[in-house]
């Protein structure tokens, strides 16, 4: 049966704005920082099958496109003549939907004349679940956390009281955790209020066949953009950080034939005995989107998108790890794939990034507290990077302010990392310099879950690689990444975070745009010097404290002569 495709394109429209409303309730009366700053979510339609239709603007890969997958685990634990409405479900299955125990997905079905239409859902990280803070520490999933198989958290609008009262029990943040979930059902119910309403605006008893069109459009547009691409077989490899005595390195091998591509993980190292271990869920989330991003980020994102993109890794690898592996910092290891997929496909279109997203979780006599920060994002072929940006993941810095409200932490130093940006004729983004101390506190201890303090961004295409991150004492030793460490009183904590690589040969940057990076406290006097060949000349008052473009100028004879290599 055909479908009118002016009403294809209103419900898309419709959805998305529903898709926003869903996503700002959930935000608005969420209770972790989380989830509130940083956005650690992801939100969802679907319909009645369980298939993605869209996604809100918000919202990681790695959730929205696990939760996209794993969806098919609740339709078939609960088939709709088990639900009926105000039933409200929910897991934490690492291998289910998004890889980690701290992240719950709460999934709604949506009922209308007394008929499954579809369903609403959410994803996002809980400040805690019990177990080990999250770290790589752990050696079995056991470890790490509650875990919560697919079940109800409301049955039929009253909320599992029991459920409620072991979630309290068993996590050290119990008020911020069951405030996250009643925000996700409540976001869920905003997302679900506003679908009714746009079916009887309508006329539509269903919308599946809406739905399934709006997937077909994306599916043919993905394939559309495979298919420009050449045929071949592609390679690329990635080394990260690991550990002292394990080296973790990531392979891919990308098969494009026609309208299609297989992304094969073969080669990739085992699974670890530490947390950093990645479910195949989660490394289909984040190929998926590394496709998308890639060839056609316009595309709209929804299960369509998914069909032309097939993932395998072997069984028992670091990306498709086996329970019980402990999986806790998995995008430790997940957060590489796209600049290594990226990397594989003709004409890379972006140089690697900081990648992983660094998590610092702070801890004393009562505070607990999740601080998400990110570096620089590599070089793209036309523009230069972005500084602190969280590639791929989307996620926001936690403000200092928050920091600081919300735990007896003072946070010293927060600035842009001058030449942390891989040089190039595109410049990769910079990291940032951050310090952190505590008031008041007898002991406390971090949680460091951080990369690419060894193995920095590499550049593209004659790009130089950004420069590597450092977590440790201020003006003292590197602190073990990855694991819990106790600080005394009097410790000052250095988390500096990595830049991206860069794009090009640097020599080939403009002088211009040389000059604004200096001027901007992009590129110090030295490396402008040093690496691109430019000679930038302060002409200001030495001991100012505001500098500004007039004070600056290029030195031309000099800088020829230093292109020129003389």
């Amino acid at each position: 049966m055909s479908v009118d495709p002016i009403l294809v394109g209103l419900f898309g429209n419709r959805l998305h704005s529903i898709l926003a409303e869903q996503q700002n309730a959930l935000v608005n009366t969420a209770f972790s920082a989380v989830v509130r700053e940083s956005l650690d979510l992801a939100c969802a339609v679907f319909d009645s099958r369980g298939e993605m239709i869209g996604q809100s603007v918000g919202g990681t890969p790695g959730h929205i496109n696990a939760m996209a997958t794993g969806m098919h685990h609740f339709v078939a634990a609960y088939p709709p003549e088990s639900l009926e409405p105000g039933d409200v479900l929910l897991t934490n299955d690492p291998w289910q939907t998004a890889g980690q125990i701290n992240d719950i997905t709460v999934v709604t079905p949506v009922f209308r004349d007394g008929r499954l239409v579809a369903w609403f859902a959410s994803c996002c990280h809980a400040p805690d679940i019990g177990g080990r803070l999250v770290s790589a520490e752990a050696h079995e999933v056991f470890e790490e956390g509650l875990r919560l198989p697919i079940m109800k958290f409301l049955n039929a609008g009253v909320v599992n009281a029991d459920l409620e009262r072991l979630i309290r029990a068993n996590v050290r943040t119990p008020e911020e955790t069951i405030g996250d979930l009643y925000a996700q059902v409540t976001g869920n119910e905003v997302g679900a209020a506003g679908l009714l309403k746009l079916l009887d605006e309508f006329g539509l008893h269903s919308l599946d066949e809406v739905a399934a069109e709006i997937m077909n459009r994306s599916e043919k547009a993905l394939r559309d953009a495979l298919r420009a691409l050449p045929d071949g077989v592609y390679t690329n490899e990635i080394v990260t950080d690991g550990f002292d005595d394990e080296e973790i390195v990531l392979r891919v091998t990308a098969t494009v034939d026609g309208d299609g591509i297989h992304l094969d993980f073969a080669g990739s190292s085992p699974q670890s005995r530490r947390g950093i271990n990645v479910v195949l869920n989660y490394t289909r989330a984040y190929a998926s989107f590394a496709v998308k991003a890639a060839i056609s980020p316009e595309v709209p994102h929804n299960a369509g998108s998914f069909r032309p993109v097939r993932v395998t890794a072997p069984e028992g690898s670091v990306l498709n790890c086996l329970p019980p592996a402990p999986v806790a910092s998995r995008h430790l290891i997940g957060h590489f794939l796209p600049s290594l997929l990226i990397g594989a496909l003709p004409a890379a279109a972006i140089a690697p990034s900081a990648d992983a997203l660094w998590m610092t979780i702070w801890r004393g006599p009562g505070f607990m507290l999740n601080v998400f920060q990110t570096g620089g994002m590599g070089a793209r072929a036309d523009k230069d990077g972005l500084n602190t940006t969280g590639f791929p993941s989307g996620l926001r810095s936690t403000p200092t302010e928050v920091i600081e409200t919300m735990a007896p932490l003072v946070q010293h130093t927060r600035e842009l990392r001058v030449d942390s940006g891989g040089a190039g004729r595109r410049r990769g983004g910079l990291g940032q310099v951050t310090t952190m101390a505590a008031r008041g506190q007898d002991s406390w201890s971090v949680n460091g879950n951080v990369d690419r303090v060894r193995a920095a961004a590499s550049g593209v295409d004659g790009g130089e690689s950004g420069a590597a991150g450092r977590f440790g004492l201020h003006e003292g030793d590197d602190l073990p990444a990855k694991s819990r460490v106790t600080l005394t009183p009097e410790s000052v904590v250095d988390v500096t975070l990595p830049g991206g690589g860069g794009y090009g040969p640097p020599f080939e940057r403009p002088v211009t745009r040389v000059l604004d990076d200096v001027v901007e406290g992009y590129v110090s006097v030295a490396a402008a010097r040093e690496v691109y060949g430019v000679e930038v000349r302060y002409l200001g008052d030495p001991g100012a404290l505001v500098r500004l473009p007039g004070d600056y100028a290029v030195d031309e004879e000099q800088t020829a002569r230093l292109r020129a290599g003389k």
